[in-house]
């Protein structure tokens, strides 16, 4: 019987083809490969834009991918940089970071594919001038267009308008950017740099996906005259779920936001308001053939496809695997580029799928530096009569390869090592949008144009297993990925990761100095193979001294961490600027740290950050000493305040069961009223330390999720609303 959960996986590495990691998620069902086999005589395809992780109407999405079964593709505009973090500390490029997979593990449940442009999510908006000044408008809408001209959508489906009704100017320049961008795809003499990689694309249409802002059922008929109304909450019993509940599924992913929504269920009316382009009637498809008659040869195609529906059998799906390889033959004679790679893959899935093979290529180490030497071992198993030939495998990047020519037994695992040595200069692996620096405030600096958009970079590693199955040969490739088991979660899997031989971490991001006394600054040394040795320094301004001015270390082993500490000496005058360390070992110069952001329901994260800070020296005025703080969400205000000179105590039940008037000033955190469960049994002691004189600053709370409180937050009765007042530059 042919193992599900393996299925899962080798559909999410191949559909998701740029991720750095694949893994078995879930169980997969033989209904989706039912759904699979159906939508390979669906040759049409949709493009979704908004402007934020969460923008995405998920049940449409849904709907798109598996009801409608063209290829769906969302269109971020923004990673979500800019929003708060429920789960952690990380906020901005970090915080970016996580929302990315969040939406890769959405994408993973309602089925479309995840794309980006390199706009930096600065926070709220207030309008669409102000957000096209900080991106760049010309940049922004380029990367628009080049995600077209890549997915060649025949239908572009806008979130939020280009008005203010959108709510948020992020929101509203994203509609503008999507009408934009379908205008301009198709005309060659824009944006003339892409055509080198992609064609000029000209969609049918572009739609408005109605929203009404701020309200919960969004099944209100929009004011404009032309629209189209669809029922997206339909059940489908190929998957035992209706659009609904998958878009639970999905938008729960979002969990930095906690938007962990119930299952809906029942109808759920949408509606399609016509913005440009032809005017579709009845469907938002009118007018664009989404069968093979679009592309020439693709009847016979269709014809052995549909057998190969007819003849499937759950309990035996390699039954159709003469069909399938039949028809992939001849989707490698296609003349249309476009139809032939999109729909090569999707059979590729389905052959592999159907004939039980499940491979996957392990390192023995999570992470290597350039020149240390490794073990790969590749495990490859059939799980049906299906003959299989084992050609080759070879492992790209590594420069190893073997010939073997093997007949592979039924469910009969094969498992080869090969000892490998990771190349000198081999490239970090880290989120490729973070490897530089900004293009200033609102843009990512991605200089590869073929990367720009994607979610991940796709694995420098990899091992491409070579088979023939029918007498054709496939080459199919996996991620290196490393493979482990927690005592809790069971098998894991996270990617594997080159690593600088030395990495060094400073201890804060900001020092600030309101006298001419010295500070300790710690440096964190971390190895990343044995036996590295070498010294350390740091690089300061003009009039900055540190001492000593070297450190030197030695580290045997790998993982091995050292702390050094200089003290930085700041100038006589008040200024400002950056100190940066500075690594060097027999191999090289390193100024890199190391940073990962791992949580339960993401793999983990790593970046290599240039290993700076800025150092502050000017003359503060101190009112006041000792300051009571109450947590909020991934706070870190407190650590700063210490930076400044004030004595800082984390406020817990204890201190609130003493006396407060020892506090010059009470801080509550960010979202603290939000995510503090016992906050509105403190908050009676708090207003009478207010009233008898106390200063209390309440930082940022919104108003989901905010707590009843008898009286309010604040001495005086007022409501926190959805308005916001926001200048980027504070």
């Amino acid at each position: 019987m042919l193992n599900h959960k393996f299925l899962f996986f080798i559909l999410i590495l191949f559909t998701n083809c740029t991720s750095l990691i694949a893994q078995p998620l879930k169980p997969m069902p033989t209904g989706e490969i039912l759904l699979n086999l159906k939508k390979l005589n669906v040759l049409g395809s949709v493009l979704y834009v908004a402007a934020h992780p969460d923008d995405e109407n998920t049940i449409m999405l849904s709907w798109l991918a598996k009801e409608r079964k063209v290829r769906t593709s969302y269109l971020s505009v923004t990673r979500g940089d800019g929003g708060q973090n429920l789960v952690g500390s990380e906020l901005s490029d970090l915080l970016g970071l996580i929302r990315t997979q969040e939406l890769l593990a959405a994408r993973a449940i309602d089925g479309p594919e995840q794309y980006f442009t390199r706009a930096n999510d600065f926070g709220f908006s207030k309008n669409t001038d102000e957000t096209m000044q900080i991106w760049g408008k010309e940049a922004v809408l380029g990367d628009v267009v080049w995600r077209i001209r890549n997915l060649r959508p025949d239908v572009i489906v806008c979130r939020f308008p280009p008005d203010p009704r959108a709510g948020h100017g992020n929101h509203s320049a994203s509609g503008v950017l999507a009408e934009e961008a379908f205008k301009i795809s198709g005309d060659p003499t824009k944006y003339p740099e892409q055509l080198k990689y992609v064609k000029p694309w000209q969609a049918k249409r572009v739609v408005w996906n109605t929203f009404n802002f701020g309200t919960v059922a969004q099944t209100q008929k929009p004011a404009e005259k032309d629209w189209i109304q669809v029922d997206i909450g339909v059940y489908n019993p190929l998957l035992g779920k209706s659009y609904n509940e998958i878009a639970a599924e999905s938008r729960s992913q979002h969990k930095s936001q906690g938007f962990g929504v119930p299952r809906g269920r029942g109808a759920r009316p949408e509606y399609f308001v016509h913005k440009f382009g032809d005017k579709a009637e009845k469907d938002v498809f009118d007018g664009v053939d989404i069968t093979w008659n679009r592309v020439k040869g693709g009847k016979e195609i269709e014809t052995i496809i549909n057998e190969a529906i007819k003849n499937f059998n759950a309990d035996s799906p390699s039954t159709i695997v003469s069909n399938l390889v039949k028809a992939y033959k001849m989707v490698l004679n296609l003349e249309d580029e476009y139809w032939k790679n999109q729909k090569k893959k999707e059979l590729e899935n389905l052959i592999i799928a159907c004939t039980g093979l499940y491979f996957e290529a392990n390192p023995n180490e999570y992470s290597a530096a350039s020149g240390e030497k490794i073990n790969v071992t590749t495990i490859l198993i059939k799980r049906s009569d299906l003959p299989i030939t084992l050609n080759k495998i070879r492992l790209i990047g590594l420069s190893r390869d073997t010939t073997m020519k093997t007949e592979l037994g039924n469910n009969e695992l094969q498992r080869i090592t090969f000892p490998v040595e990771i190349a000198k200069g081999q490239a970090l692996t880290q989120p490729y949008w973070l490897a530089e620096k900004k293009m200033g405030k609102g843009m990512y600096r991605v200089d590869n144009q073929e990367l720009i958009g994607l979610p991940e970079k796709a694995a420098d590693l990899q091992a491409e297993f070579s088979f023939t199955i029918e007498n054709q040969v496939f080459n199919f490739n996996t991620p290196i990925i490393f493979k482990y088991t927690d005592e809790i979660r069971g098998e894991l899997y996270r990617s594997f990761e080159i690593r600088p031989e030395i990495s060094v971490n400073i201890s804060d991001k900001v020092y600030v100095f309101a006298d001419n006394q010295a500070k300790d600054t710690e440096i964190t040394l971390k190895s990343a193979k044995a036996n590295v040795s070498g010294s350390v320094s740091l690089a300061l301004p003009n009039g900055w001294k540190a001492e000593p001015a070297s450190i030197d270390f030695n580290l045997a082993n790998k993982y091995q961490e050292q702390k050094v500490i200089f003290k930085v000496t700041p100038s006589s005058k008040d200024s400002e600027g950056q100190i940066q360390v500075i690594a060097k070992t027999a191999n090289g110069t390193f100024n890199r740290g190391i940073l990962t952001v791992a949580y339960d329901h993401i793999p983990p994260q790593t970046l290599f950050p240039i290993s700076e800070a800025k150092v502050v020296k000017l003359d503060i005025k101190f009112k006041g000493k000792n300051i009571g703080y109450i947590a909020g969400a991934g706070d870190e205000v407190p650590a700063a305040l210490r930076q400044i000179g004030y004595a800082v105590t984390m406020l817990t039940e204890k201190e609130f069961n003493e006396d407060l008037s020892k506090f010059d000033a009470i801080v509550v955190g960010v979202r603290a009223y939000n995510t503090e469960e016992r906050l509105k049994f403190y908050q009676k002691k708090l207003m009478e330390y207010v009233e008898k004189g106390g200063n209390m600053i309440v930082q940022y709370q919104v108003n989901n999720n905010l707590q009843k409180i008898d009286g309010g937050m604040g001495p005086f009765p007022f409501k926190v609303s959805r308005e916001r007042v926001t200048v980027e530059d504070a």
